[in-house]
Protein backbone atom coordinates (compact mmCIF):
# COMPACT_ATOMS: atom_id res chain seq x y z
CA UNK A 1 0.00 0.00 0.00
CA UNK A 2 1.20 3.40 -0.76
CA UNK A 3 1.73 6.56 1.08
CA UNK A 4 -1.19 7.87 -0.87
CA UNK A 5 -3.46 5.51 0.16
CA UNK A 6 -2.53 5.62 3.68
CA UNK A 7 -3.19 9.30 3.91
CA UNK A 8 -6.46 9.09 2.31
CA UNK A 9 -8.02 6.31 5.16
CA UNK A 10 -6.53 8.25 7.61
CA UNK A 11 -8.49 11.41 6.83
CA UNK A 12 -11.71 9.30 6.80
CA UNK A 13 -11.42 8.68 10.31
CA UNK A 14 -13.72 10.42 12.10
CA UNK A 15 -13.26 13.08 14.93
CA UNK A 16 -15.30 12.36 17.91
CA UNK A 17 -16.19 14.76 20.47
CA UNK A 18 -14.47 13.65 24.14
CA UNK A 19 -13.42 15.03 27.74
CA UNK A 20 -11.03 14.82 30.20
CA UNK A 21 -10.20 15.94 33.27
CA UNK A 22 -6.89 17.11 35.04
CA UNK A 23 -7.45 16.42 38.56
CA UNK A 24 -5.49 18.28 40.97
CA UNK A 25 -4.66 18.30 44.55
CA UNK A 26 -2.43 19.90 47.02
CA UNK A 27 0.87 18.06 48.16
CA UNK A 28 4.03 18.53 49.95
CA UNK A 29 5.86 19.84 46.80
CA UNK A 30 3.34 21.78 45.28
CA UNK A 31 0.23 20.92 43.19
CA UNK A 32 -0.25 17.36 42.25
CA UNK A 33 -2.24 15.83 39.18
CA UNK A 34 -3.56 12.64 39.11
CA UNK A 35 -2.10 10.31 35.56
CA UNK A 36 -2.56 6.97 34.58
CA UNK A 37 -0.39 4.96 31.47
CA UNK A 38 -2.09 3.58 28.90
CA UNK A 39 -1.47 0.20 27.62
CA UNK A 40 1.01 -0.61 25.01
CA UNK A 41 -0.99 -1.97 22.86
CA UNK A 42 -3.83 0.50 22.76
CA UNK A 43 -4.40 2.07 19.87
CA UNK A 44 -4.41 5.66 20.41
CA UNK A 45 -1.19 7.02 22.43
CA UNK A 46 0.03 4.04 23.36
CA UNK A 47 1.96 3.33 26.44
CA UNK A 48 1.40 6.95 27.20
CA UNK A 49 0.80 9.15 30.36
CA UNK A 50 -2.17 10.78 30.62
CA UNK A 51 -5.52 12.40 32.16
CA UNK A 52 -8.91 9.79 32.88
CA UNK A 53 -10.55 10.83 29.68
CA UNK A 54 -12.42 9.48 26.85
CA UNK A 55 -15.20 9.90 24.22
CA UNK A 56 -18.63 11.04 24.86
CA UNK A 57 -20.88 8.43 24.87
CA UNK A 58 -24.88 8.44 23.75
CA UNK A 59 -26.11 8.42 27.23
CA UNK A 60 -24.44 10.84 28.29
CA UNK A 61 -26.59 13.49 26.95
CA UNK A 62 -29.56 11.97 29.59
CA UNK A 63 -27.44 12.15 32.09
CA UNK A 64 -29.17 14.65 35.12
CA UNK A 65 -26.32 16.84 37.08
CA UNK A 66 -26.94 17.71 40.02
CA UNK A 67 -25.07 21.04 39.84
CA UNK A 68 -24.43 22.22 36.52
CA UNK A 69 -21.18 23.89 34.99
CA UNK A 70 -20.42 27.61 36.30
CA UNK A 71 -20.09 30.43 33.87
CA UNK A 72 -18.26 31.14 31.49
CA UNK A 73 -17.35 28.01 31.48
CA UNK A 74 -20.96 26.81 30.03
CA UNK A 75 -20.67 29.56 27.46
CA UNK A 76 -17.42 28.81 26.25
CA UNK A 77 -18.90 25.35 25.68
CA UNK A 78 -21.94 26.20 23.98
CA UNK A 79 -22.80 26.37 20.53
CA UNK A 80 -20.10 23.02 18.95
CA UNK A 81 -23.14 20.74 18.27
CA UNK A 82 -22.97 19.17 21.57
CA UNK A 83 -24.50 20.37 24.88
CA UNK A 84 -22.08 21.31 27.76
CA UNK A 85 -24.27 19.24 29.96
CA UNK A 86 -23.15 15.83 27.90
CA UNK A 87 -19.60 17.26 27.71
CA UNK A 88 -19.48 17.62 31.38
CA UNK A 89 -21.33 14.17 31.96
CA UNK A 90 -18.82 12.53 29.75
CA UNK A 91 -15.77 13.82 31.77
CA UNK A 92 -17.06 12.53 35.07
CA UNK A 93 -17.96 9.30 33.42
CA UNK A 94 -14.46 8.41 32.39
CA UNK A 95 -12.72 9.78 35.30
CA UNK A 96 -15.22 7.37 37.53
CA UNK A 97 -14.52 4.27 34.71
CA UNK A 98 -10.75 4.88 34.47
CA UNK A 99 -10.37 5.62 38.44
CA UNK A 100 -12.85 4.95 40.21
CA UNK A 101 -12.90 8.24 41.33
CA UNK A 102 -16.94 10.08 41.74
CA UNK A 103 -17.70 14.12 41.50
CA UNK A 104 -21.14 13.58 42.87
CA UNK A 105 -23.22 14.94 45.16
CA UNK A 106 -25.94 12.00 47.58
CA UNK A 107 -28.87 11.74 45.63
CA UNK A 108 -31.51 8.96 44.20
CA UNK A 109 -30.94 8.00 40.95
CA UNK A 110 -32.83 4.96 39.57
CA UNK A 111 -32.95 4.94 35.82
CA UNK A 112 -29.20 5.14 35.28
CA UNK A 113 -27.89 4.08 32.23
CA UNK A 114 -25.53 1.24 31.87
CA UNK A 115 -22.74 3.18 31.78
CA UNK A 116 -23.87 5.05 35.12
CA UNK A 117 -25.10 2.23 37.27
CA UNK A 118 -21.88 1.81 39.28
CA UNK A 119 -21.68 5.36 39.89
CA UNK A 120 -25.60 5.58 40.74
CA UNK A 121 -24.98 2.66 42.73
CA UNK A 122 -22.99 4.85 45.05
CA UNK A 123 -26.00 6.78 45.95
CA UNK A 124 -24.62 9.85 43.97
CA UNK A 125 -25.28 12.18 41.10
CA UNK A 126 -22.60 13.24 38.61
CA UNK A 127 -21.63 16.90 39.92
CA UNK A 128 -19.97 19.62 37.48
CA UNK A 129 -20.16 22.80 39.47
CA UNK A 130 -16.19 22.24 39.96
CA UNK A 131 -15.31 21.64 36.72
CA UNK A 132 -13.58 24.70 34.93
CA UNK A 133 -12.82 24.34 31.42
CA UNK A 134 -9.36 24.96 30.17
CA UNK A 135 -8.30 23.94 26.81
CA UNK A 136 -9.18 22.25 23.70
CA UNK A 137 -8.04 20.31 21.11
CA UNK A 138 -8.67 18.27 18.17
CA UNK A 139 -6.40 15.14 17.44
CA UNK A 140 -4.16 15.85 13.67
CA UNK A 141 -4.81 14.11 10.66
CA UNK A 142 -3.15 10.75 10.27
CA UNK A 143 -4.06 9.22 13.62
CA UNK A 144 -5.88 6.24 14.06
CA UNK A 145 -8.30 8.04 15.98
CA UNK A 146 -9.23 11.37 16.09
CA UNK A 147 -11.01 13.63 18.88
CA UNK A 148 -12.27 17.17 19.91
CA UNK A 149 -11.34 16.84 23.64
CA UNK A 150 -12.19 19.32 25.93
CA UNK A 151 -10.05 19.26 28.91
CA UNK A 152 -11.50 20.29 32.49
CA UNK A 153 -9.96 21.18 35.98
CA UNK A 154 -11.24 19.79 39.09
CA UNK A 155 -10.15 19.94 42.40
CA UNK A 156 -9.84 16.44 44.46
CA UNK A 157 -11.72 18.13 47.40
CA UNK A 158 -14.95 17.65 45.09
CA UNK A 159 -14.32 13.79 45.04
CA UNK A 160 -16.74 11.13 47.08
CA UNK A 161 -14.37 9.10 49.24
CA UNK A 162 -10.13 8.20 49.24
CA UNK A 163 -8.25 9.91 46.19
CA UNK A 164 -5.91 7.42 46.89
CA UNK A 165 -8.23 4.40 46.37
CA UNK A 166 -8.27 3.30 42.57
CA UNK A 167 -9.78 -0.40 43.85
CA UNK A 168 -12.70 0.42 41.55
CA UNK A 169 -10.96 1.53 38.05
CA UNK A 170 -11.27 -0.38 34.64
CA UNK A 171 -8.28 -1.81 33.15
CA UNK A 172 -7.56 1.17 30.63
CA UNK A 173 -5.36 3.04 32.77
CA UNK A 174 -2.71 1.86 34.85
CA UNK A 175 0.00 2.99 37.26
CA UNK A 176 -2.79 5.81 38.36
CA UNK A 177 -0.87 7.74 40.35
CA UNK A 178 -0.72 11.33 41.91
CA UNK A 179 2.74 13.29 40.61
CA UNK A 180 3.75 16.84 41.29
CA UNK A 181 4.15 19.31 38.52
CA UNK A 182 7.67 19.89 38.98
CA UNK A 183 8.22 16.15 38.50
CA UNK A 184 5.47 15.51 36.45
CA UNK A 185 7.57 16.25 33.04
CA UNK A 186 10.10 12.88 33.53
CA UNK A 187 6.92 10.69 32.64
CA UNK A 188 6.18 10.01 28.78
CA UNK A 189 3.74 12.26 27.83
CA UNK A 190 2.05 12.81 24.81
CA UNK A 191 2.92 16.78 23.08
CA UNK A 192 -0.64 17.87 23.70
CA UNK A 193 -0.30 17.00 27.66
CA UNK A 194 2.60 18.72 28.01
CA UNK A 195 0.79 21.93 26.71
CA UNK A 196 -2.16 21.35 28.71
CA UNK A 197 -0.25 20.69 31.82
CA UNK A 198 1.36 24.04 30.83
CA UNK A 199 -1.40 25.69 31.14
CA UNK A 200 -2.29 24.14 34.84
CA UNK A 201 0.84 25.50 35.91
CA UNK A 202 -0.04 28.55 35.07
CA UNK A 203 -3.42 28.82 36.50
CA UNK A 204 -2.10 26.57 40.00
CA UNK A 205 0.28 29.75 40.25
CA UNK A 206 -2.50 32.14 39.91
CA UNK A 207 -2.60 33.15 36.88
CA UNK A 208 -5.40 33.97 34.43
CA UNK A 209 -5.89 33.24 30.56
CA UNK A 210 -7.11 35.25 27.98
CA UNK A 211 -9.39 32.97 26.95
CA UNK A 212 -9.56 28.85 26.25
CA UNK A 213 -6.40 27.72 24.50
CA UNK A 214 -7.67 26.04 21.22
CA UNK A 215 -5.53 23.93 19.18
CA UNK A 216 -7.67 22.95 16.30
CA UNK A 217 -6.51 20.48 13.70
CA UNK A 218 -9.94 19.71 12.25
CA UNK A 219 -8.63 21.03 8.91
CA UNK A 220 -6.11 21.62 6.31
CA UNK A 221 -3.84 23.35 8.46
CA UNK A 222 -3.43 23.33 12.28
CA UNK A 223 -4.84 26.50 13.70
CA UNK A 224 -4.30 28.23 17.27
CA UNK A 225 -7.06 30.46 19.01
CA UNK A 226 -8.34 31.26 22.19
CA UNK A 227 -12.08 30.97 22.95
CA UNK A 228 -13.58 33.91 24.74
Amino acid sequence: MDSAQVTDRAADVPVRPAATIVLTRAGTNGPEVLMGQRGAGAAFMPSKYVFPGGAVDRTDAAVPLAAALAEPCRARLDGTGITPETLAAAAIRELFEETGLALGRPGIWTDAPPDWEAFAARGLCPDASGLRFIFRAVTPPGRPRRFDARFFLADADAVQGDVEDFSAACDELSHLHWISLTEVRRLDLPFITEVVLSEVALLMRGGQQPGVPFFDNSGTRPTFRRIT
